[in-house]
């Protein structure tokens, strides 16, 4: 994340939740099924308060964000927390089945290197679930320029290129769910 979106995020942590729905679990589901070895430890990138693994019922879920105050909701939820960066993740190669953005990628500065630290974390088998928004939708229009004025660094892909981008990394790669909010799904290869 640029400092700027970090800062930001400081500030909305306390009211995060009470702004945002809560995460699509089926659709977050639908994705990890796509895994072809058993999902029992999740990593949410960029996961904040925890949204994507709270609606999620695996054993093991962990939030990495480098926004304190989004970790203090998290932990007030009962999730795991790890202060870090996604393109540097705190975790042994082939060490997690899953990994989870949910509605952050586009805050995040260096996206290609959040999804080859993804792959080099996933175990064979496992999954890279990223859900954002599409920019060429008139909501997601909307959302680009709003997040721009309130001072966000947010860049936005269409779902083909970032599954696109999935393949040129290694993954084998597929759209979930298409529309305003949209989910790619990556597959390590077994």
């Amino acid at each position: 994340m640029g400092n700027r979106d970090i800062a930001l995020f400081e500030r909305f942590a306390p009211a995060y939740d009470y702004l945002l729905p809560a995460a699509d679990g089926a659709t977050l589901q639908r994705a990890l099924d796509r895994a072809t070895r058993p999902v029992e430890r999740v990593l949410d990138v960029g996961g904040g308060t925890g949204r994507g693994v709270r609606a999620l019922s695996t054993p093991q879920r962990v939030v990495v964000d480098p926004a304190r105050g989004m970790l203090s909701e998290a932990r007030s939820h009962g999730i795991e927390t790890v202060q870090g960066d996604g393109s540097r993740l705190p975790v042994r190669t082939d060490s997690v089945d899953a990994v989870l953005v949910v509605d952050a990628l586009h805050h995040i500065a260096d996206q290609r290197g959040v999804i080859e630290e993804a792959k080099r974390a996933i175990m064979p088998g496992g999954v890279l679930v990223v859900s954002d928004f599409d920019p060429t939708t008139l909501l997601g229009r909307l959302l680009v320029r709003s997040e721009h004025l309130v001072g966000f660094e947010s860049t936005f892909h269409q779902p083909d290129r970032l599954r696109e981008t999935f393949a040129s990394v290694g993954f084998e790669a597929g759209v979930v769910e298409r529309g305003f909010g949209y989910t790619v799904v990556g597959r390590v290869p077994a």
